[in-house]
C-alpha cells in the first residue's frame, strides 16, 4: 500500500495537543465546538465510552488557554480571539474504581489541588471539598482577570462503577453532588461549563439547583460532536480505505445516532481506527470493556431479547437514569448498545423513540454476551456447528443441534426465573443464538408473547421461522401459520431458495417439539 498522504492513527489519543503536533490523523470538529460556545455557557453531554469526550474536552481546554499554533488550518482558527485566554479547571474521574466516599473525597481534594498549581495559584485554606472548589473558580477569576472555565469529564463514573451496590452509588452520587451544586452559585466568575459522561443522571439527584445546564445529547446539531460520519471516513481517512470493504466497514462499525432520521449516523471512533489499523473486522469496541452490570441488570429483568431491534419508548426513559430507577431502555441507550432509530411526533408535544442495535458489531456482540444470562452455553462449539449446518442448509442437522442447546439448559434457570417470562425465553435463546454469530437476522414481530417470526438471510439461502409454545397453540401450526399467510411472498423476488420452518416448543418438556421445515 502507498504511504503517500498517509498519516498516524491516533488510537487511544485523547490529547490534543499530541495528535495535531505528532502527525496524527484529526477530524475538524471545531465548526461544532464553535457553535457551542457561541450560543450559551452551560452544557451537559453523554455519550457511550471511547466516543471521544475526553478529546473533545482537551479540545476545549486548549481552545480557552489561547493555544493557537494548535488550530492552524482548522475552521475555528480565523473565528477566534486568541487574546482573551481564561483560566480552565479541568476535573476528570476517568482513572481508577473509587469505592467509597471518602477514596472520592481525595480524589477530588487531590483534583483541586492540582488544578491550583497548573495555574500557578497559592494553596488556599483548607476547608469542604464545596468551599475549596467555589474558592478556586473564585480566586482563579480574580488572579486572571478573566472568567473561568470548567471542564468536567467522565463526571458519572465513580457512580457507574458501583451501580450493582445501590448504598454505594448513593454515598458517591452525594458526594459528586456536592461538587456540582457549587457551579449553580458560581455563575458570575463563569465563562463556559462542560460535563460530559455515558450516563444521564437527573438533575434533581445530582445537579440540584443547576437548572440552566443545558443537555445536548439528543440536540440534532450536535449529533456528530463526538464520533466518525462517514463523509469524514471518506475525506480524513480515505488513504487508510484501500482494501478493506467500504459497505462492510458501515455494516460493522457505523449506525450510532443521536437524533431522527435527518441526523447523520456516525462511527465509533476506536472501532474504526482499530480496523484501519489491523485491517480486520472484530468487536474492537464490545471487547474493550465487558458490560457486566448492564448483563447483570438484564438478567434480574428478565429482557425478552427479540425486542432489542425494535424497542418503542419515549424520550423521559431515555433520560431516566438514576441509582434507585434505571429504565431498561436508557441503561441500553446511554451505555451505547442501543441507538435511535427513529423519532416521531404523532400528537403535536408527544415524541416517539424507536431504538435498535446500531450494528452488526453491537447486535452480534451483546447477544453473545446475554447468552448465558439466558441459561445458554455459546462457546465456539456451538457457534460453529450453527454455521456449518446452515452453511450447508442442513435442516435436519439444524434441528438437532438447537435441541441440544435447550437440553443443557440448567434446571436451576427455571427454578431462579418467574413462570411467566417461559414463552419469551424460548425466542430469546433460539434468536440470539443466532444474532451472536453475526448473521442478518430480522425480527418481523417482537411480541412479549413467544410468539414471533424470523428471517435469516445467509450464504445464498433464506430462512423464515415461526414460533410457537404447543401449549397455546396445537401442534403443528407454526408451518401451517407460514404458508397460510404467505410470509414468504416478498422475498422471492430474491431469487433465493426459502426454507419455511415452523418451530413449536412445550413449556413443560421446555424442549422443541416440533421443527418442520419445507423448501420453496
Amino acid at each position: 500500500m502507498s504511504q503517500a498522504g498517509r498519516l498516524k492513527l491516533p488510537i487511544g489519543i485523547q490529547t490534543f495537543a499530541d495528535i495535531r503536533e505528532g502527525g496524527y490523523y484529526y477530524v475538524d470538529k471545531t465548526p461544532l465546538i464553535h457553535r457551542l460556545i457561541e450560543e450559551t455557557k452551560y452544557y451537559f453531554l453523554s455519550r457511550p465510552r471511547r466516543f471521544g469526550k475526553s478529546l473533545l474536552v482537551d479540545t476545549l481546554r486548549c481552545l480557552f488557554e489561547g493555544r493557537e499554533a494548535l488550530f492552524e488550518g482548522l475552521y475555528i482558527h480565523d473565528k477566534w480571539n486568541w487574546q482573551a485566554t481564561h483560566p480552565v479547571i479541568r476535573l476528570s474521574f476517568a482513572d481508577g474504581v473509587l469505592t467509597s466516599r471518602e477514596a472520592l473525597d481525595k480524589r477530588i481534594r487531590d483534583q483541586l489541588f492540582v488544578q491550583r498549581q497548573q495555574l500557578g495559584m497559592p494553596q488556599g485554606r483548607q476547608t469542604d471539598i464545596a468551599g475549596e472548589f467555589s474558592g478556586l473558580i473564585r480566586e482563579a477569576h480574580q488572579h486572571f482577570g478573566q472568567r473561568v472555565v470548567v471542564l468536567v469529564d467522565e463526571y458519572d463514573k465513580p457512580i457507574l462503577d458501583n451501580i450493582l451496590d445501590q448504598e454505594r452509588a448513593r454515598e458517591l452520587r452525594e458526594g459528586l453532588k456536592n461538587l456540582y451544586s457549587v457551579l449553580k452559585d458560581a455563575d458570575p466568575h463563569l465563562q463556559f461549563v462542560l460535563l460530559t459522561g455515558v450516563s444521564k443522571f437527573s438533575k434533581v439527584s445530582l445537579f440540584s439547583g443547576l437548572n440552566n445546564l443545558n443537555d445536548i445529547t439528543l440536540d440534532a446539531p450536535y449529533a456528530t460532536l463526538c464520533g466518525y460520519t462517514d463523509e469524514d471516513l471518506d475525506s480524513v481517512f480515505a488513504p487508510e480505505l484501500p482494501g478493506l470493504d467500504r459497505q462492510q466497514i458501515r455494516h460493522w462499525y457505523n449506525g450510532y445516532r443521536w437524533g431522527g432520521q435527518e441526523v447523520p449516523s456516525v462511527y465509533n471512533p476506536f472501532d474504526v481506527l482499530l480496523l484501519l489499523q489491523k485491517r480486520q473486522f472484530s468487536p474492537y469496541w464490545f471487547e474493550s470493556a465487558t458490560p457486566i452490570f448492564l448483563v447483570e441488570i438484564l438478567r434480574q429483568r428478565g429482557l425478552y431479547t427479540p425486542s432489542l431491534d425494535q424497542w418503542e419508548t419515549e424520550p423521559e426513559l431515555l433520560g431516566r437514569f438514576d441509582v434507585d430507577d434505571i429504565a431498561t431502555e436508557g441503561l441500553l441507550f446511554q451505555t451505547g448498545y442501543l441507538t435511535v432509530k427513529a423519532i416521531e411526533e404523532p400528537m403535536l408535544g408527544y415524541r416517539l423513540i424507536t431504538l435498535g442495535f446500531p450494528n452488526q458489531e453491537v447486535e452480534a456482540s451483546l447477544n453473545q454476551a446475554l447468552l448465558p444470562a439466558l441459561g445458554v452455553e455459546n462457546g465456539p462449539r456451538e457457534r460453529k456447528t450453527l454455521f456449518t449446518r446452515l452453511r450447508a442448509h442442513d435442516l435436519d442437522g439444524l434441528e438437532a443441534h438447537l435441541k441440544a442447546l435447550y437440553a443443557g439448559l440448567p434446571h436451576d434457570w427455571y427454578r431462579n426465573n418467574p413462570i411467566a417470562r417461559y414463552e419469551g425465553h424460548y425466542a430469546s435463546v433460539f434468536y440470539s443464538h443466532f444474532a451472536a454469530l453475526g448473521l442478518n437476522v430480522t425480527v418481523e414481530d417482537a411480541s412479549h408473547t413467544g410468539k414471533v417470526d424470523m428471517s435469516v438471510d445467509f450464504a445464498g439461502h433464506i430462512y423464515l421461522f415461526e414460533f410457537k409454545v404447543v401449549e397455546q397453540v396445537p401442534e403443528g401450526k407454526a408451518l401451517q401459520q407460514l404458508q397460510e399467510r404467505g410470509y414468504a411472498d416478498k422475498y422471492h423476488a430474491a431469487g433465493k431458495p426459502i426454507h419455511l420452518v415452523g418451530v413449536e416448543f412445550s413449556r413443560e418438556q421446555r424442549q422443541i417439539v416440533a421443527f418442520d421445515h419445507l423448501t420453496l
